[in-house]
């Protein structure tokens, strides 16, 4: 039983803040024992249990009558999260640390990669003495300022210093926690040196200035689904496959490891419990315990593991330090509700409008822009990326100064995406410009890939039970002119398990007011394209294609411990919950390609799940799932099904080149 069952009498808003910190519920009829009933909060209690009610386990309700709550994406100040391990500042003894530019000159550059250490306490800021100083403490500052690596620079004069005899180990991901001399009330001279100045060096996203297209060397280790540059799931490769880290003893010094392996500086926060989402493939490394001066996360002791020993809902997550890049200064959002929703403007990257604030033309504006939008204005993930904003005109900004926009989804600002170099806008007005919404969540979904080899198979259909399926567009053109209803088409069939590992629930895009009856199949359809299927020739030439409409989005299995919450029977609530997957079985109408005209032969098995970007995810670069594909003529085979990013650059370019196999045995 739970406690999350409580009758909904007299329930409140001011319950719902306490159960807000505390586990989520869902508005479904549940079972078990209803403990709480008739409750009321004042809104100070700390916990539902201090609030009043007619005590434990006395109630007169039933399970149709069961309290839930909407938990908003921001915890309370200070409620931590058992998930989060970050640094524990002691600010007793310093609030902030800021690297001063040694000229106007240095502060026009960014990155900030050299300046004088100077550290807020109180009423004002104060400089480090130097004498002692070494190049492990300028690895700690350069750390907290986003960078990996670092040099020394020393400058004498005799100023009075409130922190002397500075002495870190190197590996710190605070300066706080180095032992120092440090005194709150006076300060004393640095006979014989200076001020500390510390010159950092940068990572390769960040070592032009601009830091913008600049990719980091080709690493054995990744970040995977985090809303900034950063962050993200922690994966690693070994032979040619990427895996995840199990969480135990997971800490900062490990997550500093990967850090600065990435070319960033040490980890603000060391994250458990799939934070940023769940992989799918291996889980390589568990009870990693870093000593902080490892090269790579894989020189540092761990212990490698079995399936049994983990799961992915504990893989682990980092969020880094990064340089300070003032990206956010050139981007603003107006007219939305809240802040993290809006019109974009931007100010125009071209030199004859420089310094003047314009709009962005929404044609070809898809959530992939949207995620770069949020991104450079720190707003985590895209909810949604609007291309009309009619309702969001609070501005007097009416020209556009950027138009074709066409993002990857991993670029740190919006400058970085291609777009064209004269802005060219078929639709003219403000109402016609690009908006945003951003949110701390997003969903991510990813295809069951070994379950597609397992369940294919071919059909051969007869054309009079097809009338549906043509009438949504699931056969090759060639069906047009077949002799209906006699004859038959051939079908290349599979089952598609399509999970939701992500932060948020998947919804579709379209409310369900604007979902489109289909009578043949007596469902609503909720997106016009769900899931391509096609077939390639070796060289990536189509051959053959099929189209998933959305038929129904519904949560048809869960993870145990999740409730289900979306169902196609009786118009339901359509989506896919956090922790769920959505199955459309082989031998479902549509479930298939129509392959009566290819001709047998070695091919590639393509799925891409929301090929279009309708709905916004953490990750997009795992919706792709390919196969190797032996066609004898009557019979099929699939071989390597994978996720488009789970092998390495090189595994990929052999599996584009395979040969084919000359029989069913896969060797």
């Amino acid at each position: 039983s739970s406690k999350c069952h409580k009758c909904k009498c007299k329930c409140s808003t001011v319950i719902e803040s306490h159960l807000c910190h505390k586990s989520p519920c869902y508005t479904t009829i549940s079972a078990g024992k209803i403990w709480l009933d008739n409750v009321m909060c004042s809104g100070s209690e700390k916990s539902i249990e201090k609030c009043l009610s007619r005590g434990w386990g006395n109630s007169d309700c039933t399970h149709e009558e069961d309290a839930g709550v909407v938990c908003k994406d921001e915890r309370l100040p200070g409620f931590l999260d058992s998930n989060i391990i970050e640094m524990q500042v002691d600010e007793n003894r310093m609030e902030e640390i800021r690297l001063r530019p040694l000229s106007a000159a240095h502060a026009a550059r960014m990155p900030v990669t050299e300046g004088v250490v100077e550290v807020k306490y109180k009423e004002g800021w104060s400089q480090i003495c130097n004498i002692g100083w070494t190049i492990k403490n300028s690895r700690v500052i350069c750390g907290m300022m986003g960078f990996p690596s670092e040099k020394i620079t020393l400058k004498n004069d005799h100023s009075m210093y409130k922190i002397h005899s500075v002495a870190c180990t190197g590996n710190e991901a605070h300066l706080s926690t180095c032992t120092m001399e440090f005194s709150k009330n006076t300060s004393a001279p640095c006979i014989g040196g200076g001020p500390v100045v510390v010159s950092c060096v940068p990572g390769p996203q960040f070592a032009q200035g601009r830091g913008r297209k600049n990719k980091p060397n080709h690493t054995k280790v990744r970040l995977k689904g985090g809303a900034r540059a950063g962050e993200g799931r922690v994966e690693v490769l070994i032979g040619s496959e990427w895996g995840t880290v199990c969480d135990d003893l997971w800490n900062l010094l490990s997550a500093s490891v990967v850090c600065r392996e990435l070319g960033f500086g040490t980890a603000k926060e060391a994250l458990t419990g799939a934070r940023m989402g769940q992989g799918m493939g291996p889980i390589y490394m568990n009870e990693v315990q870093c000593l902080g001066d490892e090269k790579s996360l894989r020189k540092c002791p761990h212990k490698s593991i079995t399936a049994k020993d983990c799961k992915h809902m504990e893989d682990v997550s980092v969020k880094c330090n990064i340089p300070y890049m003032g990206f956010e200064k050139a981007i603003r959002l107006t007219g939305g509700r809240t802040q993290l929703e809006g019109r974009v403007e931007l100010l125009a990257p071209n030199a004859s409008l420089l310094g003047q604030w314009g709009l962005i033309c929404g044609d070809g504006w898809t959530s992939r822009e949207a995620m770069v939008a949020c991104r450079q204005l720190g707003l985590g993930y895209a909810s949604s990326g609007l291309s009309e904003t009619w309702y969001w005109d609070s501005s007097n900004v009416t020209e556009m100064v950027m138009s074709g926009v066409k993002c990857r989804g991993d670029e740190m600002t919006l400058s970085d995406c291609q777009h064209h170099r004269v802005v060219s806008c078929k639709r003219a007005g403000p109402q016609f410009a690009a908006g945003i919404i951003c949110s701390e969540s997003a969903s991510d979904m990813v295809l069951n890939a070994p379950l597609v080899e397992r369940s294919v198979y071919i059909e051969d259909r007869p054309l009079h039970l097809l009338y549906c399926a043509a009438e949504e567009n699931c056969l090759s053109k060639s069906a047009v002119g077949a002799n209906w209803p006699y004859g038959h088409r051939r079908l290349l069939r599979f089952s598609s398990e399509i999970h939701n590992v992500g932060r948020a629930d998947f919804r579709p895009r379209l409310g369900r007011h604007s979902w489109v009856w289909h009578e043949c199949h007596r469902h609503y359809h909720s997106m016009d394209i769900f899931t391509n299927y096609d077939l390639l020739d070796l060289n990536g030439t189509k051959v053959a294609d099929g189209h998933k409409a959305s038929f129904c989005l519904e949560d048809t299995e869960c993870h145990e411990g999740i409730l289900k919450q979306y169902e196609c029977a009786n118009f339901g609530e359509q989506g896919i919950t956090v922790g769920c997957w959505d199955t459309y079985r082989h031998d479902i109408d549509c479930q298939w390609i129509d392959i009566t005209d290819v001709k047998p032969g070695n091919y590639i098995l393509q799925v891409i799940i929301n090929p279009n970007f309708e709905v916004a995810e953490s990750d997009f670069t795992n919706n792709a799932m390919r196969c190797n594909c032996k066609y004898d003529g009557n019979r099929v085979w699939l071989h390597k099904c994978h996720l488009g990013d789970s092998y390495s650059e090189e595994a990929e370019k052999q599996f584009e080149l395979y040969p084919g196999q000359l029989n069913n045995q896969i060797s």
